[in-house]
């Protein structure tokens, strides 16, 4: 070796293309974003947003026409996030969507329950066997109600009771649940830990 050192080489620099691609992906995360800004503790949730961030995409929540005022405020949004680590972002925004369809099919699985429930009496037995510790007497005084409502061209009151009440009756089983395995888990525990006693004995 002669000693001399190998001249370091420059990366190559970024086309025009993709310096454009990448900023429109960055605007296109600014837009996902101003959709979440209608809920200040969603987006509170996403790490890495500066206060000018935030603040600009609570602003261009309030642009409800899509004219050029909206345009440049998203071009803002855009530099702004040049300077964001988008990765994290990302990855918040996968999760609360992700939570967001698991909480849509759970209201849409309740809806089912309620309709199936005002057309047939049968399926309180079918609550029954799914969520025994709900209150059937007040289920079934529900529904009655419901129906005159409708019979009668009433405000569905009732009717919305009913799928309050089934969203109680879920969440109240989920938490036995819970509290079942957690009981199970501390068990388990337990008697590992006699048997452990017992060989150190």
């Amino acid at each position: 070796m002669d000693g001399r050192m190998e001249p370091t080489l420059a990366p190559p620099p970024i086309s025009k293309t993709k310096r454009k691609r990448a900023m429109e992906q960055l605007q296109s995360l600014g837009e996902e974003l101003v959709d979440l800004a209608k809920s200040a503790d969603a987006l509170s949730s996403i790490p890495g947003l500066p206060e000018n961030l935030r603040a600009a995409l609570v602003d261009a929540r309030r642009m409800t026409r899509r004219d050029e005022a909206r345009r440049r405020q998203m071009q803002y949004i855009g530099r702004l996030m040049r300077g964001v680590d988008a990765d994290p972002v990302r990855a918040a925004l996968a999760k609360l969507q992700g939570d967001s369809v698991q909480e849509t099919a759970r209201l849409h699985r309740l809806e089912e329950w309620r309709r199936r429930l005002i057309d047939d009496e049968k399926a309180i037995d079918e609550i029954a066997a799914r969520f025994p510790s709900a209150d059937f007497k007040r289920l079934r005084s529900l529904r009655r109600a419901a129906i005159k409502e409708r019979e009668q061209g009433k405000r569905p009151k009732n009717f919305r009771e009913i799928f309050q009440l089934l969203k109680e009756i879920e969440q109240d089983e989920q938490e036995i649940e819970q509290k079942n395995e957690q009981g199970a888990t501390r068990s388990v525990g337990r008697d590992e830990d006699e048997e452990a006693s017992g060989e150190g004995a």
